[in-house]
């Protein structure tokens, strides 16, 4: 009977911790490691920028792309469909000021609607002070994109998601 008493009492306290982690209003502040190879991954909200900028007050680079804030770190994917391939701008950015940086090797690994990968080396535009690649394709449907990036060994990487 003991037995019984324990394993119910430990089941409704495990019940009410993961009802407790479930809310759906929840909210953190992103958060950086201390150690520098510790690679950084994080998602984007499913607020676009600007609405990103209105509920901080603050302007984060504004693009008009999609823009994850991880750390010290500030990434935003611009996308733009042309006739026959879509254009990727990637801003990598670090600190209050967002300064670019200009040194980090980038690539983009994406996910095509029709389900197969490809992978994008993106290169340095110092003119715009951003990364870009073009993706010889434009069909349409979702695509989703792991933008890999490795500075001075630090890895920071963030996930987007975009539809044509």
């Amino acid at each position: 009977m003991q037995l019984k008493m324990n394993v119910m009492t430990m089941t409704a306290i495990g019940l009410l911790f993961l009802g407790a982690c479930s809310s759906g209003n929840q909210s953190t502040a992103p958060t950086s490691s201390p150690a520098a190879s510790a690679p950084v991954a994080t998602q984007p909200s499913t607020a676009a920028a600007p609405a990103a900028k209105a509920e901080t007050g603050e302007n984060h680079g504004g693009q008009g792309g999609q823009v994850i804030e991880s750390g010290v770190y500030h990434l935003e994917l611009v996308t733009a469909k042309e006739a026959t391939a879509t254009h990727i701008d990637f801003f990598l950015q670090k600190g209050d000021n967002h300064e670019p940086i200009p040194n980090a090797k980038v690539t983009a690994q994406l996910q095509l609607p029709d389900g197969s990968q490809k992978a994008l080396p993106m290169k340095y535009d110092a003119g715009d002070k951003h990364y870009t690649a073009i993706l010889p394709s434009a069909a349409a449907g979702e695509y989703k994109v792991a933008i890999l990036s490795d500075i001075n060994g630090e890895k920071v990487n963030g996930r987007f998601s975009f539809k044509q």
